[in-house]
């Protein structure tokens, strides 16, 4: 998706939010992807800890490229019927 909202908004002055979200929503491939976007106007907290007990009960797969620093995947985690 990345590669073709860039080559949407080349050389097109990105002035503002509503620019942006509208180049991004009016994105679209040969082979028919379609994005909808929308600005969203919440404002999170920062500096928030995710406690170590979360971190590793995540189920991550390292990327083949750089594996330690980034790009792992979050895979689902299995849960049991109860």
């Amino acid at each position: 998706m990345f590669c073709h909202t860039t080559e949407n908004w080349r050389n097109r002055p990105l002035i503002s939010h509503e620019v942006i979200v509208n180049l991004i929503a009016h994105t679209t491939t040969q082979t028919g992807l379609r994005i909808h976007a929308e600005l969203d106007t919440v404002a999170y907290p920062r500096g928030l800890k995710v406690p170590d007990e979360q971190m590793k009960a995540l189920k991550r797969e390292p990327a083949a490229f750089h594996r330690q620093d980034w790009n792992d995947t979050l895979k689902p985690r299995v849960i049991a019927n109860h």
